[in-house]
């Protein structure tokens, strides 16, 4: 089995076949980025994007994640290895607190903008329900959201 992970593809030994998508990229693939966070789809940290769509890893058996097109926080790279504009825009609104949820809200963002380039706060509010911020940091995640809608540079 393999996985396409980030662009690349990753063969996938027997032992981790049964295992969720979320222990195969933190543990077999060394990307740690996406976070184990509640292990039963609540909390969002170890959302990723699967053929483009947000999907929670510690939900998603590796079986079914075979010939999908997987991207983590860490396959956002801007061009030249500059940050991706979501990214960015975490810096520049100061959104991070902990920072423990932030890949999931990141990839979930990325997934919103290419869907809807320009989102209402009720378009935000519904792509990012579910990722649990304990930090409270929403408002800025809605004012970095709504400054890359006006930059028209997410994609």
């Amino acid at each position: 089995m393999e996985l396409s992970v980030n662009e690349r593809r990753h063969p996938i030994a027997p032992a981790w076949q049964d295992e969720r998508l979320l222990w195969v990229l933190r543990e077999h693939l060394g990307l740690v980025g996406t976070k184990h966070g509640c292990g039963v789809g609540q909390c969002a940290a170890c959302t990723v994007l699967v053929d483009g769509v947000p999907q929670r890893s510690c939900l998603l058996p590796v079986r079914e994640a075979a010939g999908r097109r997987i991207t983590t926080v860490e396959g956002l790279a801007g061009a030249n290895d500059h940050l991706h504009p979501v990214r960015q825009a975490w810096l520049d609104q100061r959104v991070p607190q902990c920072g423990y949820c932030q890949a999931g809200q990141i990839v979930a963002t990325v997934a919103l903008l290419r869907e809807h380039p320009r989102p209402s706060d009720a378009q935000i509010d519904a792509a990012l329900a579910g990722h649990l911020c304990r930090c409270g940091t929403q408002q800025r995640v809605r004012a970095a959201v709504h400054a890359l809608a006006a930059e028209g540079t997410a994609r």
